[in-house]
Order: C-alpha cells, then structure tokens, then sequence
C-alpha cells in the first residue's frame, strides 16, 4: 500500500519554474560546447603552428599559398570567434530569462568560457610576436 505525502503549496515546485530550470541548464549546455569546439579549434591551431613550422624549418620546398603560422592563426582566430558567438548568444537568453526570473544565479559556466578566450587571445598574440 502506497503512502502519498501531501507537499505543501510554498514547497511545491511549478511546471514553469521546472521549465525554466531546464531552459537555463539547456543553456549552460550550450555554452559548454561551444567552449569545447573553441578549445579544440585553438590547441588545434596552436599545434598545427609549433608541429609543422618544426617539419618545415627542417626540410624547406617551394612556397606555399598557407604557411603553419598561418593556418594556426587562423584555427585560432575561427575559436575564438565561435567562442565570442557563443558567448553573445547566452548572455542573450540569460538576459530574457533574467526579466521573468531575477534572482537567477549565473553559473561557472560564463567565467570557464570567458577564461579559455582569454587563453586564446594569449595564443594569438603569442604566435602572432613570435615571427
């Protein structure tokens, strides 16, 4: 025999706060993986920079239309983008969200986004003085 507790109405939770809960994680998702897609796109770059600007140092050829340093300026700067669109986007929603529910708190998830472009600018700016 089941035994139903009676939750009181101040403790229940509403269908829309429940939607609203799932509107701002779906968000945070979001976010989270345009910050992995920018994290890949800038290592990605710097990599492609440091590993084969090595290989082309030792055995140079003709000239080439990209250099490494170009196309890992380039992954890096296409990371950084996403990123910043990324980030646009969300504050976006964290703004309309805002307006119906103000006591909404604002997650790590902005600070760790915010970190890795900072990190890609340092990555660009690194290669770009580098010469």
């Amino acid at each position: 025999m089941e035994v139903k507790k009676e939750i009181p109405e101040e403790q229940a939770i509403s269908s829309t706060d429940l939607a609203f809960e799932r509107t701002f994680l779906a968000e945070n998702r979001t976010l989270m993986a345009w910050t992995r897609t920018a994290i890949t796109l800038i290592s990605f770059g710097f990599t492609i920079y440091k590993f084969l600007s090595e290989v082309v140092d030792k055995h140079p050829s003709q000239a080439r239309l990209l250099s490494p340093r170009t196309v890992g300026l380039i992954l890096i700067g296409i990371g950084m983008l996403a990123l910043i669109m990324g980030l646009m986007d969300y504050n976006t929603m964290v703004k309309r969200m805002k307006i119906n529910y103000p006591n909404m708190n604002r997650p790590y998830t902005q600070i760790l986004a915010v970190l890795v472009l900072v990190f890609g600018l340092l990555m660009l700016v690194g290669i770009l003085f580098r010469q």
